[in-house]
């Protein structure tokens, strides 16, 4: 049975950073994809980063990129976002998931950011930004 557990969240000052960390049961990292998406009261959950470890392709959301870094440690089996420059528009529950299904080309060009292309999801870790 596959279980992803976040931490890392909290609160912290407009400016400041946060590092999330994602663990992986019941499977292996190495020939999957790890989505980190949030979802703000009253917002639907979007995608923020994404990485493919068959072939290190990542996806970042035009409003984090350059702030946030998402990697994985395969021995490990976890995922990790590092989020810096944090804004408060920012503030969400941030979730990660795992996709099980093939990685197709398809899914690398177009949809790393879509919640359906993932099978699994963890239950979701606070963060809160204040200006």
């Amino acid at each position: 049975e596959v279980h992803l557990v976040e931490s890392g969240g909290g609160q912290v000052q407009a400016g400041g950073s946060l590092r999330l960390s994602c663990a992986a049961s019941g499977f292996t990292f190495d020939d999957h994809a790890i989505g980190w998406f949030r979802q703000a009261p009253g917002k639907e959950r979007e995608g923020v980063s994404c990485i493919s470890n068959t072939d290190g392709n990542t996806y970042y959301a035009d409003s984090v990129k350059g702030r946030f870094s998402i990697s994985s440690d395969n021995a490990k089996n976890t995922a990790y976002l590092q989020m810096n420059a944090l804004k408060p528009e920012d503030t969400a529950v941030y979730f990660c998931a795992v996709r099980e299904r093939v990685i197709t080309p398809q899914y690398i060009e177009n949809s790393m950011h879509l919640n359906h292309e993932y099978d699994y999801w963890g239950q979701g870790t606070q963060v809160t930004v204040s200006s």
